[in-house]
């Protein structure tokens, strides 16, 4: 018996489940609903809910739950049982349809951006049909969409189905012109790739920064990091390959089709990527794998750090967002097959990317911005916070040709050798592959790696879905009108590429030369989170947003408002963290370590005429750093007192990145110092070298 074919899917409604247990009629309901986004009737609903109930009775479930995506970044739930009174003090467990379309959550106290008073509670939750439903904890749980009462999305799901429902509307145009008569949806879909951090308890247990912000707000560099990169692909420790065993297995029950995983760059960072699913599923599929790693870690005595950057000086995680688009005929549109050059439909799929890519450069930075990621974005592990995309020599020799008129000559695939006779040979790929691009085509696909470790993919999904969209959709205005199809679709691609291809670079982005060459194309570069958020509500993204019905104006400056806000939060609370830090812990123990190597000084010489200048060196360094750790601990809660004059929060945001991170840098920087000239019993925070070598 194969336990892992077995168990895979086991705890997911999925459609052998559902075939297995529904009447044909409605099975073929739900598929259309699911593949082609039709409504359910409430009658079908009703024998759906049943089916799942028996189902998640028989799997050991009590409760329910409507599992939704605040704009909180993580997930919610509020659990209901299934028991219902009779009479006769008894119960009886049901679940009828009404429950499981909606469920009635309160609005008010999660992020709204003004979509919603504290006074004014009333939230929808509505199920997503298109997501499975799965069994978490003995709960059965239901992906749903979350609402106002007046209708507005609240949530991270809603705009990610009106997105893809936008692509798929404007890609049936484009697709219809080609003769593709017999496809009936487009579909957008997505394999994260998930990088992460695994430390033992007990240290995590001693750091106060970790425990409140994820990240380490004070460390000196270990005497070995990541230099060597011997940890990049190395043997998996026991222990972590462990985790990495139940992780798969509580996955793979679930549905996530989890398949890669090895160590990434960093000491103690590691990746998992899984198998492409449909986008929103993805979104489940991510949400989960997060809160499982978490889990899972702590029951095997260590804490997984989603952080986008837990450690100065060594690599932070980022979260690769690989993208495509496919029918419901099974084709890959990004496919390029054996002659690119001559495959029009894919080069208009093509330019449709490009384009978005260049028109909408604000909003692809606005959608992965955050506190955290704005440590990553631009180091030497991570893309810049320019964005351009990457097509490889063969596909831009082809645009190249495009636009110049000429004849492309195409370029033969090469045997791959590596100069040893028994090992074999295989066909060598036209082009590389580029890692320091924030959006590549890698093959048949494109990489998105700009996201952030502890974000939801949603997000960057809505953005490039709808942006897309809209290239389709005013290619499919253009080339429906058409006399000459072929002369008119050979125009707008040349038109496109010409106009575009100031987006497209092929070098290294992490050389500083490429800042200053992007400046000269004009492309954006926004280095910071407050940088780019006001490019949220500008009237041509508002524009965008509207015009394929994924946010509505309001809907877009709730999340401007969310953006700005959580990163003041956060900021903020890094800020009180650091000062606790300091008054508490930091500077009394530099007090206690230099009043012991006083004595210690004092009674050498009580005893005998012996040198001290150890202890007078060490003593003197120390109490002038921490003198110095004082100052920019009050200028650091000036520059807090500070925020309180801001007259908006994008003044305060701009005022947090400005004025609080340096001065909270300044104060870093002192008290590194200070760690590597104190003794080690004294210092109260466990160091990076015994954080990044605590997992053995």
């Amino acid at each position: 018996m194969n336990t892992v074919t077995d168990s895979f899917g086991s705890m997911v409604f999925n459609d052998s489940v559902m075939r297995s247990r529904l009447p044909k009629d409605v099975f073929r309901q739900v598929q259309r609903s699911m593949n082609e986004g039709v409504r359910l009737d409430s009658a079908a609903a009703t024998i759906v809910a049943n089916a799942m109930k028996d189902w998640a009775i028989e799997k050991g479930a009590t409760h329910f739950t409507h599992w939704f995506q605040p704009m909180t970044g993580i997930t919610a739930e509020k659990h209901d049982s299934f028991i219902a009174p009779v009479d006769g003090g008894k119960v009886i467990m049901e679940f009828s349809g009404k429950e499981l379309i909606q469920g009635e959550p309160d609005a008010s106290s999660l992020p709204s951006g003004g979509l919603r008073a504290t006074f004014e509670a009333r939230g929808y939750t509505t199920w997503d049909p298109t997501s499975y439903a799965f069994i978490k904890d003995g709960v059965l749980c239901i992906p749903t969409a979350f609402c106002s009462y007046g209708g507005e999305a609240l949530d991270k799901k809603t705009p990610l189905l009106r997105s893809m429902e936008a692509i798929n509307r404007e890609g049936l145009r484009v697709l219809k012109l080609f003769g593709n008569e017999g496809v009936t949806s487009v579909r957008t879909t997505v394999g994260p790739e998930q990088e992460y951090f695994l430390i033992d308890r007990a240290v995590y247990d001693r750091r106060r920064d970790l425990q409140y912000t994820g990240r380490t707000l004070f460390g000196a560099k270990p005497p070995k990091g990541q230099e060597l990169d011997d940890h990049y692909f190395g043997a998996i420790k026991p222990r972590v390959q462990e985790f990495m065993k139940e992780l798969d297995e509580e996955l793979w029950k679930l549905g996530v089709m989890a398949k890669t995983e090895h160590n990434e760059t960093a000491p103690a960072q590691h990746e998992l990527a899984p198998i492409y699913t449909t986008t929103n599923i993805a979104a489940d599929h991510n949400q989960l794998t997060m809160e499982l790693m978490q889990r899972i870690a702590r029951k095997h005595g260590m804490v997984c750090l989603l952080h986008e950057k837990p450690f100065a000086g060594v690599n932070g995680s980022g979260k690769h967002n690989n993208w495509s688009i496919t029918t419901s005929t099974g084709v890959n549109l990004f496919e390029p097959g054996d002659t690119p050059a001559e495959n029009a439909q894919f080069l208009l799929f093509l330019c449709a990317v490009i384009q978005a890519v260049d028109d909408y450069q604000d909003m692809l930075r606005i959608c992965v911005a955050s506190a955290g990621n704005d440590h990553r974005l631009g180091g030497a592990e991570a893309p810049p916070a320019i964005v351009s995309i990457y097509l490889g020599a063969e596909l831009e020799a082809i645009l190249d040709a495009i636009e110049s008129g000429t004849a492309y000559g195409g370029r033969e695939k090469e045997q791959f050798k590596v100069g040893v006779h028994a090992l074999p040979k295989f066909p060598k790929d036209t082009t590389d592959r580029n890692r320091t691009s924030p959006f590549a085509f890698t093959g048949n696909k494109f990489e998105f790696r700009m996201l952030g470790s502890s974000q939801s993919i949603s997000g960057p999904n809505v953005v490039l879905n709808t942006a897309v969209a809209e290239s389709l959709r005013q290619y499919a205005d253009r080339l429906e009108c058409a006399e000459d199809f072929d002369a008119d679709l050979h125009e707008l691609i040349r038109e496109v590429v010409r106009r575009h291809r100031r987006v497209i670079f092929n070098g290294n982005g992490y050389d500083a030369a490429w800042v200053a060459e992007a400046e000269k194309r004009g492309l954006l570069n926004f280095p910071a989170t407050p940088d780019c958020v006001p490019c949220y509500i500008a009237p041509k993204n508002v524009e965008l947003f509207a015009r394929h019905r994924v946010y509505t104006g309001p809907e877009l400056h709730a999340r401007y408002e969310i953006k700005l806000d959580s990163y003041c939060k956060v900021v903020r609370i890094e800020a009180l963290t650091m000062l606790d830090m300091l008054w508490k812990d930091i500077l009394p123990a530099i007090s206690a370590f230099t009043g012991e190597l006083a004595a210690s000084a004092n009674a050498k010489r009580a005893m005998l005429p012996v040198d001290v200048s150890y202890e007078s060196a060490v003593i003197q360094k120390l109490s002038d750093l921490s003198a110095s750790a004082a100052i920019h601990g009050r200028a650091l809660e000036k520059a807090m007192e500070g925020v309180k004059t801001q007259k908006d929060t994008l003044a305060a945001a701009r005022y947090y990145c400005d004025r609080v991170l340096p001065a909270m840098e300044s104060l870093r920087a002192v008290v590194d110092e200070a760690e590597t000239r104190c003794a080690a019993r004294w210092w109260p925070y466990p160091s990076y070298g015994e954080i990044l070598t605590s997992v053995k």
